[in-house]
């Protein structure tokens, strides 16, 4: 854009004209020309120093926070800080801040994983996301899962509402009244949730779960439950239920691998939803407030699309294992 200014300067085109044609401002067309009468082709190939206080940081500097970040750890301690870095380089805290967002760093986050070691793992991830992604005819896919030891509990004192300005209050302490176990079974089709709590959580209660499950589907069905490896799941008593009802079909997902399971996810959305803000002064307020919610979801249920193929998720297993024998 310089160039062009200076040449069409030269053919003797107005100001106004060569701003027009290039899209630019005629004060630019003026300031490039003066730039080129002043220091020739060089000028048109550097900015002018810009105004504003000097870099008072170093490039080492920069590099050695980003190395004591990625390759250190402060004394007794497992992650660096704003403060115990600044401290350690001799720099304001804020000017950590600044190194480590342009360099994407955030030793403050940690994200779990887990690879599974489940020898059939293959096999059971193509099982599950079959039923996932092409379910088969003349059949229900439920996802069933359990959430134990869900507290009842009771604060200490009653929190101030919500304001302009201020956020609601809560008293950090709290008292128990007891504990249940949800059971959920939701379908994968139309994300309905067949849920029931119970006092406990052994193959006695998942037999009576599965019992509720045959009477709210149509008996004309199969039924695929996709389950994880609980011990439950396996007991003696609940393979020969499965051997009186045939319509029943256990699907497991891998060891290690409770992401497959999508009831999972709608787990998640009730405990935050209503369990873990809520007040119960007794278990069986728990166990409304569970109840509650889930006729209310199953008013309008919304299913858990899932999307990702067999082979999308087995390309990413090589990567991770790569990725830990490297590290280690």
């Amino acid at each position: 854009m310089r160039a062009r200014i200076v040449l069409a300067a030269g053919d003797g085109k107005p100001n106004r004209v060569i701003a027009r044609e290039l899209g630019v401002s005629r004060p630019t067309v003026l300031q490039w020309r003066a730039r080129f009468a002043a220091g020739g082709v060089g000028a048109l190939m550097h900015d002018a120093p810009r105004p504003g206080r000097p870099r008072v940081i170093g490039a080492e500097k920069v590099d050695a926070v980003v190395r004591a970040t990625l390759h250190g750890k402060p004394e007794a301690g497992t992650h660096w800080s704003v403060r115990t870095m600044a401290a350690a380089q001799g720099i304001s805290p804020a000017t950590v801040q600044r190194i480590w967002s342009a360099h994407g760093l955030k030793p403050h986050r940690v994200e779990t994983f887990k690879l599974s070691r489940d020898k059939q793992f293959v096999e059971k991830l193509r099982d599950v996301v079959g039923l996932y992604l092409n379910p088969p005819e003349h059949a229900i896919v439920l996802s069933i899962d359990e959430k134990s030891q869900i507290q009842a509990l009771d604060r200490t004192q009653p929190g101030l509402p919500l304001k302009k300005g201020r956020a609601g209050t809560m008293t950090h302490d709290y008292r128990r009244h007891g504990t249940t176990t949800q059971f959920a079974a939701l379908n994968v089709l139309d994300g309905r949730v067949i849920g029931e709590c119970m006092k406990r959580h052994r193959h006695q209660e998942f037999l009576r779960f599965l019992r509720r499950v045959d009477r709210d589907t149509p008996a004309d069905l199969d039924v695929h439950c996709i389950v994880d490896n609980y011990s439950t799941h396996r007991h003696p008593a609940v393979r020969r239920w499965l051997k009186r009802n045939p319509r029943f079909h256990m699907d497991f997902t891998p060891t290690s691998a409770s992401w497959l399971n999508i009831v999972e996810r709608w787990l998640r959305d009730i405990t935050t939803k209503r369990i873990r803000r809520g007040t119960f002064p007794s278990v069986g307020a728990l166990v409304d407030a569970i109840e509650e919610y889930v006729r209310h979801d199953n008013e309008n249920p919304k299913p858990f699309i899932w999307t990702a193929s067999v082979e999308q998720i087995l390309a990413k297993v090589p990567r991770c294992k790569a990725t830990l024998e490297t590290l280690h």
